[in-house]
């Protein structure tokens, strides 16, 4: 089983990014996805999820949008209006048959 996780990159404030996260090695439908960040110096942390309805921490809620594709085991990561806070690496998590899986991350710079 594996996550792999686009479209990271370097854009200024004020931006829009675009995160990909494809689970492969699972054909069943997985119920739970979501997102993670961690920034420098700081412990990971909760962002986005989506399973029966979707879920965002207090400080993207507004600016930030998840989605996925059930049949694809694939889920997305919409940032906009990003703030040079929200610099980290980005990870996909799911959990999967007692499993807590993730992806090996993508970088998001976000400059002042």
């Amino acid at each position: 089983v594996q996550l792999v996780e686009s479209g990271g990159g370097l854009v200024e404030a004020g931006g829009s990014l675009r995160l990909s996260c494809v689970v492969s090695g699972i054909i069943t439908r997985i119920e739970h996805m979501a997102w993670y960040r961690q920034a420098p110096g700081k412990q990971r942390e909760f962002v986005a999820a989506v399973d029966s309805g979707t879920s965002y921490a207090g400080s993207v809620k507004g600016r930030f949008s998840v989605s996925r594709d059930s049949a694809k085991n694939a889920v997305w990561l919409q940032m906009n209006s990003l703030k040079t806070e929200d610099t980290g690496v980005y990870y996909c998590y799911t959990y999967y048959q007692g499993r807590n899986l993730w992806g090996q991350g993508t970088q998001v710079t976000v400059s002042s």
